[in-house]
């Protein structure tokens, strides 16, 4: 079986940041299919542009523009590519960067796919650091990092849990696009009373309810603004939002810029 040693990725590498127990590698993938193989580090993979199929040991996954991959170190997968022109940032952490701070990698065996849209978001932030900072960015992206392995950490905890049957169904509700949920209709789909679900959100996933629609959909709109067929207007459209300028403020609100500022940030930054 294959083994990658760190910043080894298969594709054309289109940059590389190396920082104190942290390696941050810009990728291009380009083959057809990379057959089982595992990683020296444990790291995450964002994927910025197309799509691809990810397996393991345990599941397999449609991976797509915005999806968010973690591997432990010793998990063994593989990937197909989608035929599609795909692009994603791995960020790799090794053990001296847990041992700094006083913390195990714990999270999880194997491979896990992050769909909590505030982990996603601050994934975000650290592809921004890396092509804004660069090799001056470490004190940037360790606080990102913690803050990311604090949540999942959370989250795994929460999954040991036994969660209302609710809660996993919310989850699968509120993340398909263009729905327009009220909180009456929610409740009366999950068979909980509106209060119940108001006063109990918060408690299973870390914040509110309108404030977790409104993380989805920006989330949402990240991954399709690379596309630069699309424009602002049908991008709020295919992300729930009621009209452009209400994408744009709930936009800047999270990254205090426009998205056309951020479009403009992400197609700077790609590859020629």
């Amino acid at each position: 079986m294959k083994f990658s040693k760190t910043g080894q990725f298969y594709g054309v590498t289109n940059e590389t940041i190396h920082l104190d127990g942290v390696t941050l590698t810009d990728t291009e993938y380009s083959q057809d299919r990379v057959p089982w193989h595992f990683h020296e580090n444990s790291y995450f993979t964002f994927i910025l542009e197309g799509g691809m199929v990810e397996g393991n040991k345990k599941d397999r996954y449609e991976c797509c523009a915005g999806d968010l991959l973690f591997h432990n170190w010793q998990d063994a997968h593989y990937n197909i590519a989608s035929g599609q022109f795909t692009r994603g940032i791995h960020v790799e952490v090794n053990g001296r960067w847990f041992e700094g701070f006083d913390r195990l990698n714990d999270v999880t065996e194997g491979s896990i796919r992050i769909t909590a849209p505030r982990i996603k978001m601050l994934m975000y932030n650290i592809v921004r650091e890396m092509k804004i900072a660069g090799n001056t960015g470490q004190l940037s992206i360790d606080a990102l990092l913690l803050d990311i392995f604090g949540r999942l950490s959370t989250s795994q905890r929460r999954m040991h849990d036994r969660n209302p049957r609710w809660v996993d169904r919310i989850k699968e509700m509120l993340h398909e696009p263009k729905e327009h949920w009220t909180l009456t209709g929610l409740a009366t789909s999950l068979d909980v009373h509106p209060v119940h679900l108001s006063r109990d959100f918060s408690k299973y996933f870390g914040t509110t309810l309108g404030d977790y629609i409104r993380t989805i959909r920006v989330q949402r709109a990240l991954a399709l603004l690379p596309n630069q067929e699309l424009s602002l207007t049908d991008i709020s459209f295919e992300c729930g939002f009621a009209d452009q300028s209400h994408f744009i403020r709930s936009f800047k609100s999270y990254y205090q810029v426009t998205p056309l500022h951020y479009r403009k940030f992400l197609l700077r930054n790609k590859p020629c």
